[in-house]
């Protein structure tokens, strides 16, 4: 049973919550907010998907003159932030977009993750599990309080205090993301200076993509009460480890049971498991674009600092695109290793399903697993097992990104159209901007 009417009343009345923050997120993973008084007259609204906004201010949205949009709350998100000031309680719900005629908005990348769950209904399964390993940053803050590159602790993978002077903000976005309602797993020191890692129990698809979102939102808020920005860039330093999120996935049957175990199975996986496998395969080149949207993605994707680069799976190898870790029956699992954290997690996973989904309605076979060291091979080694490369930049990854009619139609027209402008931009601008590293390499020999 979801939360109801009578729920958010009570709540708003019992815990005096004066504003009420509606989300929703934007092409580019970005989340939005329309923030408005908790009145009886706004709840009505509210409860009667009535809220308008203005549509063509947001990324990737609509035209000035198809602006009128409306936000339908998803009550099942509500949150109360156990943060607020002098001017009251603030909660929070997750919207989906509507457009003025009362049809979902082909632009809302809530939407777009729905859409492509229907599809997997529609073949017999009933849920998609994500378990997401986020990755950030921590930086000092100026004294103006913008953001540095200088950390605030010398810790490396597992550290403590004193070398991870970062513990107590960990500590306290833990204590908040557990007032929220969210199991956190663990916290701990990843292996760069400064760089850290919050996980939390595996969702639904939707759910967990919600997750993402406000954890984010709680990351960055508690960073700055402690004088510190938190970054989910991917890659903020130069020879230091970057920021993924690996991306645990796993479908269930409509009888509850998990599609990728099978214990008489090649490794304790399915037929299922293998095609899935064989799809995130095939697809990979062509949605990189999608899990590494940023210039900046494809400065982690390098060798010899553990993100993946080359396309290939394995079980126990850490090296290959694709993990499948040790735990089985119930808890077997396909990892991608390949995602940052500035992906927008509705359009990853939409991709990353519609992927798999094609592996198994196709019976894509998976190639052979792939269990020696990949960074260690030659050219010729890789290429004799069948393993090729990620794209290398962003313009690549998006020139691939139209050539593949799965990946497009999950994401649908109006989302490619919006995503692939935005980006062809975003490289334009790269590419003309001349960069430090230029002047010490050339101004001097030339």
């Amino acid at each position: 049973m979801g939360i109801t009417a009578e729920n958010i009343r009570r709540d708003i009345k019992e815990k005096n919550i004066k504003f009420l923050r509606l989300m929703f997120t934007d092409i580019l993973g970005t989340l939005k907010n329309v923030e408005v008084p908790a009145t009886d007259e706004q709840l009505n609204k509210l409860f009667d998907n009535k809220m308008m906004f203005d549509g063509s201010s947001i990324e990737g949205f609509v035209r000035i003159n198809e602006s009128d949009m409306y936000l339908y709350p998803d009550w099942d998100t509500w949150i109360i932030f156990p943060w607020g000031d002098e001017y009251g309680k603030v909660a929070g719900v997750i919207c989906d977009v509507y457009t003025a005629e009362g049809k979902p908005f082909p632009g809302d990348p809530r939407g777009v993750l729905k859409r492509n769950l229907e599809n997997m209904e529609q073949m017999g399964f009933k849920k998609f599990n994500l378990g997401p390993e986020p990755e950030f940053f921590l930086f000092k803050l100026d004294e103006n309080q913008e953001p540095t590159l200088e950390v605030n602790d010398k810790g490396g993978y597992f550290d403590l205090a004193p070398t991870d002077l970062a513990g107590n903000t960990r500590r306290e976005i833990v204590n908040v993301l557990t007032d929220l309602g969210f199991e956190v797993e663990a916290s701990h020191h990843e292996v760069a200076v400064g760089q850290h890692e919050i996980d939390f129990k595996y969702a639904d698809a939707l759910k967990a993509c919600d997750n993402i979102q406000i954890f984010k939102l709680v990351v960055k808020t508690i960073a700055r009460k402690h004088g510190l920005h938190a970054t989910f860039m991917a890659k903020p330093k130069f020879g230091i480890n970057g920021s993924g999120m690996h991306c645990n996935m796993s479908l269930f049957t409509e009888d509850g049971q998990n599609a990728f175990y099978d214990e008489a199975g090649e490794m304790g996986l399915s037929e299922v498991a293998h095609y899935f496998i064989g799809g995130l395969l095939k697809h990979a080149y062509n949605y990189t674009a999608i899990t590494n949207p940023t210039v900046n993605s494809y400065k982690r994707l390098v060798p010899g600092y553990e993100a993946p680069v080359y396309i290939a799976w394995a079980g126990r190898n850490r090296s290959p695109l694709i993990r499948v870790p040790a735990s089985r029956g119930m808890s077997t699992r396909v990892e991608l290793r390949s995602v940052d954290p500035s992906a927008n997690p509705y359009l990853t996973l939409a991709v990353l399903l519609a992927s798999g989904l094609d592996g198994i309605e196709n019976k894509i076979a998976a190639p052979e697993a792939v269990e020696e060291n990949i960074y260690v091979m030659t050219e010729s080694e890789r290429k004799a097992h069948g393993i090729t490369d990620l794209p290398s930049t962003l313009h690549n990854a998006v020139k691939a990104l139209r050539e593949d009619e799965v990946v497009t139609a999950a994401l649908g027209n109006h989302v490619l159209v919006n995503f692939v402008e935005a980006k062809k931009i975003e490289w334009a601008s790269y590419a003309q901007f001349v960069s430090q590293w230029e002047i010490d390499n050339y101004l001097e020999l030339y």
